[in-house]
């Protein structure tokens, strides 16, 4: 045995097992020094599985990788069948949308406006911190008048003028109920599937089992919608499109609307590309040693994040130039979507993103919390939204993309249709639902023209076809080709999927 240059006083050097330790800790050792030993000895192999996500399929395959559009072209082999969407925009209504007052018209509320809600109806359910001390429940009918569009017939509030011009390419879910009543939880279930934080999101799960369509683009992007200080907005945190125990590789990456898209990717002050192309080989073979002695996964995902960033200091800039835009997008679109960071111009970037082969894009819009003053806020929401919902699903559809894109617009609950605090003929305000609220999807996998799931005659239980947000979450993913019993992560232990232990199902009715 080779004596340790500090060792004087004994023939030989000690061996750490031969310490009078527990028999249990040796063992622990000897298990870590067996898995150091093994990453070694697979450094070669790790490093051809990094060289081809850094380079993509097309570089290790060649010739042999079919064309973009070719059969099977754009399809990975991760899915486990033939799916009908390739890639997903998410429109995140954050705050909790009222159906009442949006898609689930109930004509027969007029007549019993400010009548007790009736104790039957409500139940033994659960309410927020805000109505629970509430001496009664009056019934709040909504404000506007309703209107059916399309040979589907579907009802669509008249703050919604554009959606009813689609609502023949809408599948409208009234059935969708959740577990939580408050923001952060119901957020938190709604996106990542659990309301604790600490999980991958949708986005994550997907950039995971699905992996890129683009080498110079994220797999998965986030845009938020700038504030308007009438609303009510609920915060919206970084862990909603947080990867969780996944690869840092797979979380969301956000898209600004001032200054760099994307920080950090404008090279410093006299900085060329030259030199920042030897600075990142420098970085990146420092990171490669590492990994080489601790085997850490994430050292390669920051190798390959070093990589993608230095890729978007050429595809973002692209990406945010609308300037080869015609004019026909700005007719649909309408002019707020020249003004970076509106809904419209979000609605805008995905479809662009979407155009450039990102598999997941997020928008995330709120403003939807009206616990009061609802005529007054609802208005200028639907507004800000209706023409970006409108044009991004036409947009894609007069391109040829509406096929195999599919579009999701949610929040995380509904509204009651009882008034929180005063009501009036003029106003009112609505407290957090958990039991019903709207839903709706467009586009790949989805059935066009429907409207599926129905609540009773206050809009307060569904009692029909409900949808639960694990089965919703299963839909999408199935959409996308994706089983979602068999799209697993072991952590802690357990096989972790973004549907939970608890038992979830695909909506048959919702498919096409």
């Amino acid at each position: 045995m080779k004596q340790h240059p500090l060792c004087t006083d004994t023939e030989h050097a000690a061996n750490v097992l031969d310490l009078a330790i527990p028999v249990q800790v040796k063992q622990e050792w000897a298990e870590l020094q067996t898995r150091r030993h093994f990453l070694g000895r697979a450094g070669k192999v790790l490093g051809w599985a990094a060289a081809a996500s850094l380079l993509g399929d097309r570089a290790l395959l060649g010739d042999n990788y079919p064309a973009a559009g070719a059969a099977g072209g754009d399809l990975l082999k991760l899915t486990n069948f033939a799916p009908k969407a390739k890639r997903a925009i998410y429109l995140f209504m954050s705050g909790g949308p009222s159906q009442v007052d949006l898609w689930d018209y109930k004509p027969n509320l007029a007549a019993q406006f400010d009548k007790d809600l009736p104790d039957s109806v409500r139940g033994s359910q659960q309410l927020t911190g805000m109505t629970t001390g509430q001496a009664r429940f009056p019934i709040a009918p909504s404000h506007w008048g309703f209107k059916r569009y399309g040979q589907s017939g579907a009802w669509v509030s008249d703050l919604m003028p554009n959606m009813g011009r689609i609502v023949d390419d809408l599948t409208i879910v009234k059935s969708t109920n959740t577990e939580a009543i408050n923001h952060e939880p119901a957020i938190m279930l709604m996106n990542t599937g659990n309301m604790n934080a600490g999980k991958p999101c949708l986005g994550s799960w997907l950039a995971y089992g699905l992996g890129s369509m683009n080498d110079n683009l994220p797999t998965f992007m986030v845009l938020q919608t700038k504030l308007n200080t009438a609303e009510n907005n609920q915060p919206v945190s970084s862990r909603l499109w947080s990867s969780g125990f996944l690869s840092s590789e797979y979380a969301g990456v956000g898209l600004r609307s001032s200054g760099d898209p994307v920080l950090y990717l404008t090279d410093p002050n006299g900085v060329d590309r030259e030199v920042r192309r030897k600075m990142l080989d420098a970085v990146n073979e420092i990171n490669r040693q590492t990994y080489e002695e601790l085997g850490d996964p994430e050292t390669n995902s920051r190798i390959a994040q070093y990589e993608m960033a230095y890729r978007m200091q050429s595809s973002v800039p692209e990406l945010a130039d609308l300037s080869k835009e015609p004019q026909s997008t700005w007719d649909l679109y309408g002019p707020d979507a020249k003004e970076p960071g509106t809904f419209a111009y979000n609605c805008l970037m995905a479809r662009r993103l979407a155009e450039r082969g990102v598999r997941f894009t997020q928008v995330y819009k709120r403003g939807w919390d009206m616990h009061d003053n609802v005529t007054k806020i609802l208005p200028i929401i639907c507004q800000e939204t209706d023409r970006g919902c409108y044009a991004l699903v036409t947009d894609l559809k007069q391109r040829g993309m509406l096929d195999d894109t599919l579009v999701i617009w949610a929040g995380e609950f509904g509204r009651t249709v009882y008034s929180q605090g005063g009501l009036s003929q003029d106003n009112y305000g609505r407290d957090h639902h958990p039991r019903c609220y709207t839903t709706w999807m467009a586009g790949g996998g989805v059935r066009p023209g429907i409207t599926y799931g129905e609540t009773d005659d206050y809009s307060y239980n569904v009692v029909k076809d409900p949808v639960t947000v694990r089965d919703f979450n299963a839909t999408i993913l199935h959409c996308l080709g994706i089983d979602h019993n068999k799209l697993t992560y072991k952590f802690q232990g357990l096989d972790q999927k973004l549907t939970g232990p608890v038992p979830a199902s695909v909506v048959p009715g919702l498919l096409a």
